[in-house]
């Protein structure tokens, strides 16, 4: 029967693995919005945090987890396993919190041991004692083969799920201790399937080796050999494990003795769909017991041979080491909460918020101009004072005195430097120079205090009326001509900007106010000097 369950086990751990790209359906990322996760009675909290009355989201609902492996079953204590020995373990577990869940978990196997010492103090073991009639001349081989079934309840925690830099993990690392029942039954093999015992088998391999000189630890794949196939002419162990072995009192479950145990344990998952992943783990239990192997006496101390001998005074243990599938199962729930990080919400709100209260930005203007002090060149601003764009006082004429203090707005560069008013004292005028018309000169009085135009883009109406003055006093002076220049930076765009704001002046003067083409000189722009936005008018 046990073999028939090994085999189904093994067909279905390869199918699995053969069709996982069939079952492969990994589960979209999980969302503290998906109400259809939430379980009823945790609703309330849920709602609470929606409505930012409460930090933390409610848990979801997640799956269970079901799963079986094939385990290596070995005992230890006084008489040494033998290995490979079978069997299996079935399990469900439970997430109760992103680190902590409860696992319950069955394992039934057989374990083997077969001493490769020979042993002379059988005489305190009922199994043996029994069957060797000359306990001052004989040796025996302990040996055992022991039922194990186990039922018990683990603590499970994750070691790798709480991750700082990576979202979700495809591997689960994980420890664990419980505590449970083990129930056993132990037999020994003593006699042959004829019903005689193997003493001349043992005392030949006794001898063989060096009366025991040699019976140690090189050699002992050469001794158990010749236990299991025969040596000098007598036939080896069969499997017939006739003889039981001493039992503890106690406790019974039919012909098994039970008893309490503890375990503790260590394993790794790896996620091979949403649903399925692949299981290793090594297990050791413990429980108050020496008769595991079906043995708890001494060697005879020296000069005792014959004589009763003292228990070994040591508990037994036995170790599980598995590989097998689990699966995950349940509708409307997340995977188990031990594949997701419980960090992935915090992070995805610090990143990009969509849940999180953010108050109103505001930005403070302490002097009141409209730029907000981050942006603002100049913090202290004059109360009514009109800006720029970086919050520095408008100063049309660049004399160092802002608009809103400046008496004499437009003051031409001649006459500065100003008074503290901004008014300018302009120098004495000077004789135009002479204009040639049809062949004929004359001299004519020119006027200089012509005013510098701010341009960026288009004309505005301040520029205009300033243009307006430029052109009057031209048509006063109908001898006089004018030279009009900008300034430029050393790049060509900067430069073909320039000459178009020179052109834009010119075609205003001569189009919309009538002066004459040839009373404008445009002059070539100015490069690394004054203000792109300024273009300046002086007599000729």
């Amino acid at each position: 029967m046990t073999s028939k369950i090994y085999k189904l086990l093994l067909v279905v751990f390869v199918l699995t693995l053969a069709t996982t790209s069939t079952f492969a359906q990994m589960s979209k990322s999980y969302t503290v919005y998906d109400s259809s996760v939430i379980p009823s009675k945790r609703m309330p909290q849920q709602n609470e945090f929606w409505n930012n009355t409460y930090n933390f989201p409610a848990k979801p609902r997640n799956m269970w987890e079901v799963g079986a492996s094939l385990s290596t079953i070995s005992i230890q204590g006084d008489v040494t396993s033998v290995l490979p020995t079978f069997g299996f373990e079935a399990h469900v577990r439970k997430a109760f919190g992103y680190v902590f869940s409860l696992r319950l978990q069955y394992v039934n196997g057989m374990a083997k041991g077969l001493n490769y010492k020979a042993s002379d103090g059988y005489v305190s073991n009922p199994a043996w004692n029994g069957v060797n009639s000359l306990p001052y001349n004989n040796v025996v081989f302990y040996n055992y083969k022991s039922n194990i079934q186990d039922l018990g309840l683990q603590a499970i925690f994750s070691l790798n799920n709480v991750r700082f830099h990576k979202q979700k993990t495809g591997a689960s690392f994980y420890m664990g201790l419980g505590i449970g029942a083990t129930a056993y039954k132990v037999m020994v093999n003593t006699l042959n399937s004829d019903g005689t015992s193997y003493q001349n088998l043992f005392n030949a391999v006794y001898a063989k080796y060096g009366n025991g000189a040699d019976l140690n630890y090189k050699n002992r794949k050469a001794i158990r050999k010749d236990l299991k196939n025969g040596t000098g002419g007598f036939s080896g162990m069969d499997n017939t494990y006739e003889t039981k072995a001493e039992q503890d009192p106690g406790a019974t479950i039919g012909n098994h003795s039970i008893r309490p145990s503890a375990t503790i344990l260590a394993g790794f998952e790896y996620r091979l769909t949403r649903r399925i992943n692949i299981q290793l783990e090594d297990r050791e239990t413990f429980l108050a017991s020496d008769l595991l192997d079906g043995q708890q006496w001494q060697e005879y101390p020296s000069g005792t041979v014959g004589q009763p001998t003292a228990q070994t005074r040591g508990f037994d243990s036995w170790n599980a080491l598995s590989l097998g599938l689990n699966f995950n199962l349940g509708g409307k729930s997340v995977e188990p909460l031990w594949w997701l990080n419980p960090l992935d919400y915090a992070y995805s709100e610090l990143n990009n918020p969509k849940h999180m209260r953010l108050p109103k930005p505001v930005f403070d203007d302490a002097d009141g101009d409209g730029v907000v002090d981050q942006l603002d060149r100049e913090p202290n601003t004059p109360a009514g004072c009109a800006v720029d764009t970086h919050g520095v006082s408008l100063d049309t004429d660049g004399d160092g005195v802002p608009d809103c203090k400046d008496k004499q707005k437009i003051t031409p560069t001649e006459c500065q430097p100003v008074d503290a008013d901004g008014v300018g004292k302009c120098p004495d005028p000077a004789c135009c120079s002479n204009m040639k018309k049809g062949g004929d000169s004359t001299e004519a009085n020119c006027p200089t205090d012509y005013p510098s135009i701010s341009l960026k883009v288009a004309l505005g109406n301040d520029s205009k009326a300033m243009l307006a003055s430029v052109a009057q006093k031209l048509k006063a002076s109908p001898n006089c001509s004018i030279t009009i220049t900008g300034y430029s930076g050393p790049n060509k765009k900067a430069q073909a900007a320039a000459i178009k704001k020179l052109g834009t002046i010119k075609k205003y003067l001569t189009e919309k106010l009538g002066i004459s083409e040839d009373r404008i000189t445009v002059a070539e722009p100015v490069i690394g000097e004054g203000d792109a936005d300024t273009i300046d008018i002086k007599s000729n």
